[in-house]
């Protein structure tokens, strides 16, 4: 008599998720879905509309633009560009208010990326007691709104821009722009600092390893290794810091004064408006000129942009 052994059925193994190269395939199919591709372009398309009204309404004429929508120029078409001379060379122009953002919003990005990256390598890397206590603080500064601060500051810098008879800054303008490269900074370092300590903290263990066995130091890791690999997360909170400054109004009106050579361009488009908004043709014109330069600025850094955005969520 003979006896065989059944096989043995081995259990299935549990779902293992999926890394690498077939997770980025699976993520890159879902999106390229139909019914992805559909979403997104009515999406795009009832983004991008009030835009267009903006368009349209910047080449109408004041009675045109209060009486009725911007969909009735298809109708009873009316075009005119005296909007934009106004805009661009009345009482000055808008030239001097784009070099005075400019002047605001560079610094106001580079310090707090300069500053949060270092602050993220150190509490990703460099273990010591409370590290993460002191990063959940930081993370917790988020809810506090910017506007509790803004009349604290305001008499902090009054009183610390003279120190008894010596001022610290020699001129109104160079103290103006200071108060708010420091206060966009202040603003901006929680949200930095969680972003670009996600991202650092992700990087390879083995590789920060190797280096410090080779004698490399924080600086020489920081600046060597970590800067050059987060690259993409810098250039994606780069692109936000640099829109919301860009597009503040409140700080700059809070410390920025009320000289008109000194107004960022987001003033200047305020002040065309009047008094009581006896000038809203001029909204339209001034509002499109304001976005010329940030959508330069994205359209250059979009594909870090992207890779920023996405760089974590799937592990290779």
């Amino acid at each position: 008599m003979t006896t065989t052994t059944p096989d043995i059925v081995e259990p299935p193994a549990p779902h293992q998720p999926l890394h690498g190269a077939p997770a980025r395939k699976a993520v890159r199919k879902a999106f390229s879905h139909p019914i992805a591709s559909a979403v997104i372009t009515l999406l795009a398309i009832f983004w991008t509309i009030p835009t267009f009204g903006l368009l349209i309404n910047s080449f109408r004429s004041k009675n045109d633009a209060a009486s009725s929508g911007w969909w009735n120029f298809f109708t009873h078409p009316s075009f005119t560009l005296g909007n934009y001379n106004h805009v661009l060379f009345a009482e000055g122009g808008t030239v001097l208010p784009l070099v005075n953002s400019l002047a605001i919003t560079i610094p106001a990005t580079i310090i707090p990326i300069f500053i949060a990256s270092m602050a993220a390598y150190v509490l990703a890397w460099v273990r010591f007691k409370g590290s993460d206590a002191i990063f959940f603080i930081i993370f917790a500064l988020q809810i506090v709104p910017l506007q509790m601060a803004l009349i604290p500051l305001q008499r902090l810098y009054n009183f610390g821009a003279h120190i008894g008879s010596v001022q610290i800054f020699p001129s109104k303008s160079v103290t103006g722009l200071a108060e708010i490269w420091v206060s966009h900074t202040m603003f901006s370092l929680p949200l930095a600092i969680f972003l670009l300590h996600n991202f650092i903290s992700q990087l390879p263990e083995s590789m920060i390893e190797a280096a410090r066995v080779d004698g490399a130091t924080h600086l020489q890791i920081y600046r060597r290794i970590v800067l050059p690999l987060a690259g993409p997360a810098i250039a994606s909170f780069g692109i936000f810091q640099f829109i919301w400054v860009w597009n503040d109004l409140l700080i700059a009106k809070t410390f920025g004064g009320t000289d008109a050579s000194q107004q960022p361009i987001t003033a200047r488009g305020q002040s065309l408006v009047g008094n009581f908004a006896s000038h809203p043709e001029y909204l339209a014109p001034a509002g499109l000129i304001t976005i010329v330069v940030p959508l330069i600025v994205f359209l250059v850094l979009q594909r870090f942009f992207v890779r920023g955005l996405l760089a974590g969520s799937v592990k290779g």
